[in-house]
């Protein structure tokens, strides 16, 4: 295989991907006035329906021009040796592979910030102002994109260099230290990401004593699951739309509820989503999702492995001098057809485990006020009561509202 036949692969696979993806979305966007089913005919009444079929066309017109933005972009790049040129820079910086390779991503990652920043304004300021959802200011805008470049900068610039560094000292076997690199982030992620990162954009503050934490309390005693830390973070100072999670292993296990949601909520209900979240711990769920994705990891970088050293990735894009960096880029480009597969079973694993939590919730506390809840929680976000099957198959990594609240109402267990 020749380098012009690898660069005509790498645009036939971004053509097709964008085909497909605006295919779905057609699809999806056929269903949205479609009849609201028996069910779940009590989320909206006629005027908020309108305003949800309004937003989401309104997004769909939206998706469409940004991702056809960005297709140009990234094919005129393609076209007209943009790696080239960026390669040619980070190369005037340094004779050193290492930091070649940072200020290469560093130009690429900026470069792509900004111009996708206009779109992510425009979605914020305009679309969610307009549907009511924004509550984000232009300071904290511009402040969590700075945080945000601050981070990559720190965590992937120092994660990429590591990888360099282990391909430079053991050649076949450095996807072993990669994986083992990235793995023991993901884990040290999950244990402390409430604490060392929401801190830096979002304020935590302790579940306050009364109703609502005694109970969290009972209903976590009930089923055997010492949970002592809950957290309030004020989601209200970007948007509306209210979500719930939990983070860390051991002694670092924490629930955060969005103060939009303790505000949209009652108690009870609450308490529903909280044994929702208590099911994926209890099924296992976020181990069984790590083992799973930290396997993907490996299998990945072990065919990275093989094709890393190879000159074709880098001449594919135009790149005279063969490096990691670039290779990097054409061997991501070429392996995203198998990104989207294997995200097809990851959503599938992850709607499956999703419907065992429901269970979870409706077994040891009450199935109506997670519907309640559910239903509540679609209404604030304006969400798609009736998506095309395909779309959901695609892109969702939970069940439908229709098929969660026909779940939790099946009486037979």
């Amino acid at each position: 295989m020749t380098a012009e036949i690898l660069f005509l692969l790498i645009i036939g696979i971004i053509i097709f991907n964008f085909i497909i993806d605006k295919y779905l979305d057609a699809l999806n966007a056929k269903h949205y006035d479609d009849p609201i089913p028996t069910e779940l005919d009590d989320v909206y009444d006629e005027v908020e329906y309108k305003k949800s079929q309004s937003y989401k066309k309104t997004n769909y017109k939206f998706g469409i021009w940004s991702s056809l933005f960005s297709l140009i972009l990234t094919l005129g790049f393609l076209l007209f040796d943009g790696f080239e040129f960026v390669d040619t820079i980070a190369r005037s910086f340094s004779d050193y592979s290492i930091v070649i390779a940072l200020v290469f991503f560093g130009i690429i990652m900026l470069g792509s910030d900004l111009i996708s920043t206009p779109f992510s304004y425009y979605k914020t300021f305009v679309i969610e102002e307009r549907f009511g959802f924004n509550k984000t200011t232009r300071k904290t805008f511009i402040l969590d994109k700075i945080k945000g470049l601050i981070m990559m900068a720190i965590i992937g610039g120092g994660i990429l260099a590591l990888i360099i560094w282990f391909y430079q000292q053991t050649q076949d076997l450095f996807w072993l230290y990669a994986w083992g690199i990235v793995t023991l982030f993901t884990i040290f992620m999950n244990m402390f990401y409430s604490r060392l990162v929401v801190p830096l954009f979002n304020k935590q503050t302790p579940l306050e004593a009364g109703s609502l934490r005694d109970k969290i309390s009972e209903y976590a005693k009930s089923v055997g699951f010492n949970l002592d830390k809950i957290f309030i973070i004020d989601g209200s100072k970007r948007s509306t739309k209210a979500n719930a999670y939990f983070s860390g292993f051991g002694n670092e296990k924490r629930v955060t509820l969005y103060d939009t949601l303790v505000n949209e909520l009652n108690d009870e209900e609450i308490v529903a989503v909280l044994a929702h979240e208590v099911g994926h711990y209890k099924r296992k769920h976020i181990i069984y999702n790590l083992i799973a994705s930290k396997a993907l990891t490996g299998i990945t970088f072990f065919i990275l492995s093989i094709f890393i050293s190879n000159p074709l990735l880098s001449n594919a894009l135009g790149v005279e001098i063969p490096s990691f960096h670039v290779g990097l880029i054409a061997f991501g480009l070429l392996y995203s057809p198998i990104s989207e597969l294997t995200s097809l079973v990851m959503n599938h694993l992850s709607r499956k485990f999703e419907y065992q939590a429901d269970d979870y919730a409706k077994h040891t506390y009450a199935a109506e006020p997670l519907v309640t809840s559910l239903k509540k929680l679609s209404k604030n976000s304006l969400s798609n009561l009736t998506p095309h099957p395909s779309y959901v198959l695609a892109h969702y990594s939970h069940p439908t509202l229709l098929q969660r609240v026909r779940n939790l109402r099946r009486t037979t267990y």
